[in-house]
């Protein structure tokens, strides 16, 4: 083991005395290159992303995090932050540098008179949700249980509940935060009210979230499932839903997503949760799974952390990755016949593409009152590419790409954060639309050395 591995990004070498130090000032562990647990800590979801961190710090509570901050700063380390670990640019993890590491963060707490949760930054949505289902609760958090809440609700945060209650970021009532001069501060609508509008979609750009607090709502059994098509009634399917999703009570949250089926064949399912009375449900969703005569309907009353799991076994850790994503406001004749054209010629089996419905409350949301600025009723369109031989990267990236490029004539601008790949500053500012010089002037104000970079960097302008 050498101390050429701790350095800046200029190369340049931390003293093993310095390094030892900082190790004995932590809660949690230091882990290096040749450790044990180095390999493991350092991966994350999308398998193309193989950086190699010179430490990462697993922290043991907020301490650690203004720790790594201080020492990060002091030696010019590149800093970079992972909860869940999967966005698909792989910014939870960085060449060179120190990467804290937040899973082991995960302390959580349930007020049952206030209908409130505090959740420190490493837990996954399916740890939050089995907590606070524990108490008849829930609140807007993703669509996949093994989702870190951190980037997710950092981002915006879309999930099943949004139409009924929102996004998550409408849902945060205060944050926990580490800023890059070390400062550990609470942001919330009464106290350093600038961050808590940033943070809520602003990503990590402001400072490292140790702890979340949510507003939680009642929610008990829901009625949910999917019906399944075959891909050559597909047209007639999204030209049904076209209307049925329009007219959605904002209890009904609707997903169309074109994958391939376990017996073979490229199918179309339309995935649905009801977060309401059971016998409303059903009545709900009862043109959808009568129309076209689908050949599986797994429709039923079903606990909500099964819910938020039912898409787990299609989005495995371990597979190479590219993503792409805009925001589809009309549903039209044309867009659909490009999206069955590249369902039928999706070169990976793994490989699926979804529409998820934004409605109800999340559009009843002015678009400057918190950073996430898209508010309108639409579809979020995200292609999801996916691989495990090496191989065959050039054509599935390939596909991905051009297949966004085919579908621009009907595409917004805007961008969902949290779904950005390594696209470039114009895209980012896609992603942030009206709200992007106000964020500036708060990175100007927070970060002004662009500290907290390996994200989808918001630049600072001082």
């Amino acid at each position: 083991m050498t101390q050429a591995r701790d350095i800046n990004p200029e190369g340049e070498v931390v003293d093993d005395a310095i390094v030892q130090s900082f190790k004995g000032s932590l809660r949690g562990e230091l882990i290096r290159p040749g450790d044990d647990k180095y390999d493991e800590s350092r991966k994350v979801v999308n398998a193309r992303i193989d950086k190699h961190p010179a430490m990462i710090v697993r922290c043991g509570d907020s301490s650690d995090v203004v720790n790594s901050i201080n020492f990060a700063r002091t030696h010019d380390l590149l800093v970079a932050m992972r909860g869940g670990a999967h966005n698909v640019a792989g910014t939870g993890v960085c060449d060179g540098g120190l990467l804290i590491d937040l899973t082991p963060m995960k302390r959580m707490s349930v007020d049952q008179e206030r209908l409130t949760a505090r959740a420190q930054s490493g837990l996954l949505v399916g740890e939050f949700d089995l907590m606070t289902q524990s108490f008849g609760l829930a609140t807007t958090l993703g669509i996949v249980s093994h989702t870190g809440i951190a980037g997710l609700t950092l981002g915006g945060g879309s999930g099943w509940l949004q139409g009924k209650y929102g996004m998550a970021c409408d849902n945060l009532l205060s944050v926990e935060i580490v800023t890059a001069d070390g400062r550990l501060l609470t942001a919330s609508a009464s106290e350093n009210e600038d961050l808590f509008w940033a943070v809520r979609g602003g990503g990590g750009n402001f400072g490292v979230v140790t702890s979340f607090e949510y507003q939680l709502h009642p929610v008990g059994e829901v009625f949910g499932g999917m019906v399944v098509y075959e891909l050559s009634k597909a047209r007639d399917v999204l030209r049904f839903y076209r209307d049925f999703s329009n007219e959605c009570p904002d209890e009904l949250g609707t997903m169309p997503l074109f994958a391939t089926s376990p017996m073979g064949p490229a199918v179309m399912v339309i995935v649905g949760c009801y977060v309401g009375p059971i016998a409303e449900g059903e009545k709900a969703l009862e043109p959808l799974r009568t129309f076209g005569a689908p050949y599986m309907d797994t429709f039923g009353a079903m606990n909500y952390v099964s819910m938020q799991s039912f898409l787990d076994f299609g989005f495995p850790p371990g597979r190479l990755q590219e993503w792409k994503s805009s925001f589809l406001p009309v549903l039209s004749d044309e867009a659909i016949d490009v999206l069955l054209e590249y369902a039928a010629t999706k070169p990976s089996p793994m490989s699926a593409f979804v529409l998820q419905h934004l409605h109800g409350a999340a559009c009843r949301v002015d678009p400057t009152e918190t950073a996430f600025p898209h508010r309108s009723e639409k579809h979020d369109l995200l292609i999801l590419s996916m691989w495990t031989d090496a191989s065959e990267s050039e054509k599935n990236i390939t596909w991905t790409r051009e297949f966004l490029e085919t579908m621009q004539p009907f595409l917004e601008r805007g961008v969902y954060v949290n779904n950005l790949g390594d696209e470039g500053e114009e895209r980012i500012r896609a992603a942030y639309g009206p709200n992007y010089e106000r964020l500036v002037k708060l990175k100007n104000k927070y970060d002004p050395t662009n500290f907290f970079r390996i994200n989808q960097n918001i630049k600072p302008t001082v």
